[in-house]
């Protein structure tokens, strides 16, 4: 099985996240199965939903790419989702996203989820990404600490600031959990990469949820299930796939002025 796993940060400007995140895969998947981690040029460095949507239009075309270069399941490695729904609209293989399947495993562990994002500009995005989901009686609280994705990035090669941005979302989780969540959810792939090696990691009793083993089992499971039963993405309404003449102008229409 090949998956291909879409990161919103490159290996020029994430080595150590793009390091540590393959080591943390290899002792994930199952036998068998091969994970290849793809970036985006520019990377995703400032928390905003015009970078998400840029980003987006790539993770869609990569979307296709993956397809037709044979992968088994296509990875949205990013907790914001930006592409998925368009994505999943326009290949026939699984496509699966870090914060719809980390959200939607997170139910199976408690009644309330709590979110703490990595900046206050993506509360706004979240809660969009909750109704879409319909999730919003489910994911009761999102908090932020404040950093952008480069801040996030540094702390790989700095544990006094790994360790800051460790108390500054307790900080933010612990008022969540008193407030009734018993789930907490890092949102962002990042801080969930960078908590990682924290055994049994809780705040006040709930667990902290790490979403990347979660969504590359739920590839591999959703490959399977395509191969066993043929199963598939609904063609009805939200992934109703536009036909080929559309696709190939997406991808070749030129972007930017």
């Amino acid at each position: 099985m090949r998956i291909w796993y879409q990161s919103y940060i490159d290996e020029a400007h994430g080595k150590l996240y793009w390091d540590r995140l393959r080591a943390h895969i290899a002792k994930i998947v199952d036998p068998g199965t091969t994970v290849d981690i793809h970036g985006i040029t520019p990377h995703d460095n400032y928390a905003h939903a015009l970078v998400e949507f840029r980003c987006a239009r790539e993770v869609i075309c990569n979307a296709v790419r993956a397809e037709r270069e044979g992968y088994d399941a296509f990875i949205v490695g990013h907790f914001q989702d930006a592409g998925l729904y368009e994505a999943r609209a326009v290949v026939d293989i699984p496509v699966v996203a870090l914060g719809e399947a980390t959200m939607l495993h997170a139910c199976t562990l408690g009644q309330r989820i709590g979110i703490v994002t990595i900046n206050p500009r993506f509360i706004s995005w979240f809660h969009h990404q909750l109704r879409k989901y319909g999730l919003t009686e489910r994911v009761t609280g999102v908090h932020a600490v404040n950093f952008d994705p480069q801040g996030m990035l540094d702390a790989y090669a700095d544990p006094v600031l790994a360790k800051k941005i460790e108390a500054d979302f307790e900080e933010q989780a612990r008022p969540l959990v008193h407030g009734g969540v018993d789930v907490l959810i890092p949102g962002g792939g990042l801080p969930m990469l960078l908590f990682s090696d924290i055994l049994g990691h809780a705040v006040d009793g709930a667990p902290v949820i790490n979403g990347i083993p979660i969504v590359v089992k739920a590839a591999e499971m959703a490959a399977k299930l395509r191969h066993l039963t043929g199963l598939g993405a609904s063609r009805v309404s939200d992934f109703a796939k536009p036909p080929p003449h559309i696709i190939e102008e997406y991808l070749t229409h030129p972007k930017g002025l």
